[in-house]
């Protein structure tokens, strides 16, 4: 007698308990608690910094058979939270990821809350003098996610994003292009430019940045911590953004073309604010 087709993987991970099946019976105008939305993690450097900041949020795993030894650990830490795990085929797992470029492994999960900035909270990183990333704008999840991998790689611990409506949120793109740093790097969310002066109030010299800037770089002040502000990848810092701020920087280049790609430009000033 031949066994039955394995079942394939879904994104309905978290399964109804016999408790949520019995109350639903129940009471069948009553609809089922809504699930938490998912994201999917892929990639090996990414699931790698998943599990180890945020391993209880990992509801599923699937897998290539080519990763069998490296997920040993993330599959007896499942188990021992009953959480599945499986091995698949790329066509298979292709269809769980939603896209071809997965890397190999999957991690379905709980998103990580992006924090409003408080405050307290920018005082608190002033007086530890910790350098910032400001994003006002920037619309493309792929840049979003490469200027994190960056800040992560020369050690930028926050990151603040904008509440403009066409602003990237931490997606399942920018999770992937990211490589592991979303894990590694805060992100709040504020509104703009409230959230420019409320830095400058709280010790930062915040500036933005822009084709016609009048300084370099190098010529900043440094008495206090800086707070470097990039914009869409079209139009810039917006304008009333731009105003706040207490400077504007531009990179000197050779000028056969007229600017860099923002996440070129932002790893730049990233490197240069972690010296």
């Amino acid at each position: 007698m031949s066994k039955p087709p394995p079942r394939r993987p879904t994104l309905t991970l978290a399964p109804a308990t016999s408790a949520a099946v019995n109350a639903k019976s129940a009471n069948a105008d009553s609809p089922p608690p809504r699930q938490p939305d998912l994201i999917r993690v892929a990639g090996l450097p990414a699931v790698q910094a998943l599990f180890a900041q945020r391993g209880r949020d990992v509801e599923r795993l699937f897998y290539e058979d080519r990763f069998r030894t490296e997920v040993g650990g993330f599959c007896k830490f499942l188990a021992a939270r009953r959480k599945p795990y499986r091995m698949v085929e790329t066509d298979e797992l292709t269809k769980v990821a939603g896209t071809p470029h997965h890397g190999g492994i999957v991690a379905v999960a709980r998103p990580r809350p992006m924090e409003s900035l408080t405050p307290a909270l920018a005082r608190s990183w002033a007086d530890a003098k910790k350098p910032l990333l400001l994003l006002d704008g920037v619309g493309n999840p792929h840049n979003l996610g490469a200027i994190i991998r960056s800040m992560a790689f020369f050690g930028l611990e926050h990151l603040i994003v904008s509440e403009h409506p066409g602003q990237a949120g931490l997606s399942e793109s920018a999770h992937r292009v990211a490589e592991g740093g979303l894990d590694w790097v805060s992100v709040h969310r504020a509104p703009f430019p409230q959230a420019v002066s409320d830095l400058a109030t709280a010790g930062y010299r915040v500036i933005g940045t822009a084709l016609e800037g009048a300084q370099t770089f190098a010529e900043l002040p440094r008495d206090k911590p800086l707070a470097i502000l990039l914009g869409n990848e079209e139009t810039g810092v917006p304008d009333a953004s731009l105003k706040a701020c207490s400077g504007i920087v531009k990179l000197p280049g050779s000028g056969h073309v007229q600017s860099l790609n923002v996440a070129a430009t932002a790893a730049i000033l990233i490197w240069e604010l972690a010296k």
